[in-house]
């Protein structure tokens, strides 16, 4: 959304500060309203702040018996998936939450409301279920009042070669040695120096006008526009010359702020918010190549990949398979990772009507764009039928996290045995096509 700034303007003020010629001109107007603040879906928390509040017993619950009606059974793989991840070790690391749950009360979460899911015969017995034996925290949003804006994502599919050729000869890059990322969040924190010392990153413009990287080509496809897309989607299928298809993901970015292509393209007039799609992008790309090149360059945030097998494609950032209309991505230094959502918000059919969007989901991913306790993006799935969707998802609603109550986690442990160790990459993130700041 265009960053505008806004004048507040008291009423109020003006009357008390003009009382004599109230007396004899008549009351100020105090009934007009207030301009609501532009929504700002990137601000970030402040010291100390939560990015969840606990419902209390007089706050409204969401609508938890109809999100039980709509439910399907990809819900059902998608809480195996988060639990696979819970099984891994290293998902213990990842729980600075303590204000919030515990690493054992999302996992025991995790198993309990698929098991409900099971036992439940009726719809009085699932909503009777949840809220005896769940806490429900809502999101505080960009505004604290839990509005988050809601995008959408999908998994592309390119044609590209392993070496360069007249034909493909825009790289995907390997993860260079000198990117530095937090082992535990694997946050980018920049590029270490020469004598230990980390700095920030080149920016993108200054990468690839560099070519600073050359030797370190993972893939080359057909143009820089494709090589965006992947950057942003974070992984791809991608089809090579021989027929065998190649698997990338997300092996680390840096530490510069991204912006969108999408957002850019609407910000300079180029394509109307209303008409924003991947399809127009890449029209406009066939006219001006430049045009759309020095939109791209304004995206600081660099990505890099690694091949990964293709079994596990597409894998989200727990390192799992991501599932369509089931799996979240969000700001993972704001939300507990794995644990079950549900999202009321607005989509749209694939003859671009709007509907309503109220379901149980995954928080299983991440992205570049999604930073912030206002952003979070719904996964659509594979190839052209999922961009239509994902390109059609810009809507405002709002999101609820499920947590057992602490007397009752130690009823849902973890089922014995791994589920799979996954693969170590993340997989698709933020649609291209997303208005994004």
């Amino acid at each position: 959304m265009p960053n505008f700034n806004y004048r507040k303007f008291s009423f109020a003020f003006m009357c008390a500060a003009l009382t004599m010629p109230v007396l004899f001109f008549g009351a100020c107007k105090t009934d007009e309203p207030v301009p609501e603040p532009t929504p700002d879906y990137t601000r970030q928390l402040g010291p100390g702040e939560s990015g969840l509040r606990r419902l209390g017993p007089n706050d409204p619950l969401p609508d938890i018996g109809a999100a039980w009606r709509v439910r399907d059974p990809f819900l059902n793989k998608a809480l195996a998936y988060s639990q696979g991840w819970f099984q891994m070790p290293s998902s213990k690391t990842k729980f600075p939450f303590m204000n919030v749950c515990t690493w054992d009360q999302s996992s025991s979460s995790v198993v309990a409301f698929q098991q409900i899911l099971k036992d439940s015969k009726s719809e009085a017995d699932f909503v009777g279920a949840i809220k005896q034996q769940f806490e429900i925290w809502q999101t505080v949003g960009w505004n604290g009042k839990g509005t988050v804006l809601f995008t959408g994502y999908y998994s592309p599919e390119f044609q590209g070669s392993m070496t360069e050729t007249a034909e493909f000869k825009f790289p995907l890059f390997k993860r260079p040695a000198d990117l530095v990322t937090d082992p535990s969040t694997g946050e980018p924190k920049g590029q270490r120096t020469a004598d230990g010392s980390v700095r920030p990153y080149p920016t993108r413009a200054e990468i690839e006008s560099s070519n600073m990287f050359k030797g370190t080509e993972l893939v080359y496809l057909r143009s820089p526009l494709d090589a965006y897309i992947v950057q942003v989607n974070g992984s791809a299928k991608i089809m090579l010359p021989d027929g065998k298809p190649m698997f990338v993901g997300y092996a680390g970015k840096t530490d510069r702020p991204y912006s969108g292509l999408g957002q850019a393209c609407i910000d300079s007039g180029l394509i109307p918010k209303n008409k924003l799609s991947l399809k127009a992008i890449m029209d406009e790309y066939k006219k001006d190549p430049a045009k759309i090149s020095a939109m791209m360059a304004k995206n600081e945030s660099y990505v890099f990949f690694t091949t990964y097998d293709g079994g596990n494609w597409p894998a989200g950032s727990l390192g799992f398979k991501v599932t369509e209309k089931e799996t979240l991505a969000t700001d993972k230094k704001v939300y507990p990772p794995g644990g079950v959502v549900l999202v009321d918000t607005q989509g749209i059919d694939f003859g671009g009507k709007k509907q309503r969007f109220l379901k149980f989901m995954v928080d299983q991913d991440t992205g570049g764009a999604i930073q912030a306790p206002g952003r979070a993006d719904i996964y659509m799935g594979i190839g052209p039928a999922a961009e239509i969707l994902a390109g059609g998802q810009y809507a405002e609603g709002t999101m609820y996290y499920f947590f057992l109550k602490p007397d009752v986690t130690s009823q849902y442990p973890l089922p014995a045995g791994k589920f799979g160790a996954g693969s170590a990459t993340k997989g698709a993130k933020p649609s291209v096509v997303e208005p994004s700041k």
